[in-house]
């Protein structure tokens, strides 16, 4: 999954317990395997090799990643777009140069999922574009590892994959987990800490991977219109019943920048957000800070 990967788990029958921690790491796998596009062999670069070619006939998991992006594109009114990866070939984050605006414009018109035909069984890639998953799999990997760990008797406990993590049931003695989200400016420390004994919580930031520029961050969420990064909210944060719902929100609610908190209430998400001024907003800000509304 591209990032430290963790299972806290809790069961008095040590036997239960790896047997559910084996089959939960190897449905987490099983979706890398599938959907990497490190992998040449993954169904994901399958498709991505057939641009410009034959349509490509998906299996039903696939097909219902595919529907999920499909809404998020509608949702977000095109920001949230699973063929901009290949904004990642000018944007170089370990240095310190900004791309020209010609590079842009010579690979912005290889993003748009509009362009690609998707009738809900066969996927059809125009010549040089591509798909990249990598928003939405690894949400739902730990969806699909907490069913797992359910499956397998497991009640207490959570999945954590790179930061987005499932409850998979509060701790021993019906304690809530104490989710810190962490403070954009002293990532030691927590910005707000969250009291979860179920679902999910997904954290986009602008932290993670970033360059600055003559004073100016450019981090690695990009706005897929105009090819640059976004700059007004400094992290977000959304806890939901599903991590696949609140890694969609949180990375939406970047993208739409000043309109996040409007945007975010509208779908009657249970958030916070904290902008690049450090103003802090949403139903999750904390006593200490600035909810609004």
């Amino acid at each position: 999954m591209g990032s430290p990967c963790a299972f806290k788990l809790y069961h008095p029958d040590q036997t239960v317990l790896d047997r559910a921690v084996k089959m939960a790491q190897q449905e987490v796998l099983r979706l890398e395997k599938k959907y990497s596009r490190f992998l040449a062999t993954s169904d994901l670069s399958v498709i991505n090799k057939q641009a410009g070619g034959d349509p490509v006939l998906v299996d039903d998991e696939t097909a219902g990643l595919l529907n999920y992006a499909a809404m998020c594109f509608e949702l977000s009114d095109g920001l949230f777009d699973i063929t901009s990866g290949v904004l990642r070939r000018i944007w170089d984050f370990s240095s310190s140069n900004l791309p020209s605006q010609q590079q842009l414009d010579d690979i912005l018109p290889r993003v748009g999922f509009d362009k690609i035909h998707w009738d809900g069984q066969k996927v059809t890639l125009p010549n040089n574009m591509e798909i990249d998953l990598g928003g939405v799999v690894k949400e739902y990997a730990a969806d699909c590892a907490r069913q797992v760990l359910l499956n397998n008797d497991i009640t207490h406990g959570l999945v954590d994959l790179g930061g987005d993590i499932c409850v998979v049931g509060c701790q021993p003695g019906d304690q809530p987990w104490l989710m810190g989200v962490r403070d954009p400016e002293c990532p030691n420390q927590a910005a707000v800490t969250i009291p979860l004994m179920s679902g999910a919580i997904a954290t986009s930031g602008y932290y993670e991977r970033f360059m600055v520029v003559d004073g100016q961050r450019y981090c690695h969420i990009i706005n897929p219109k105009t090819g640059w990064p976004v700059q007004f909210c400094a992290t977000v944060a959304v806890v939901s019943s599903r991590c696949l719902v609140s890694g969609s929100l949180a990375t939406i609610g970047m993208l739409k920048q000043q309109d996040a908190v409007s945007w975010l209430t509208s779908q009657e998400a249970t958030f916070f957000l904290q902008d690049a001024q450090g103003q802090c907003f949403g139903t999750l800000a904390g006593p200490n800070k600035a909810a609004k509304p």
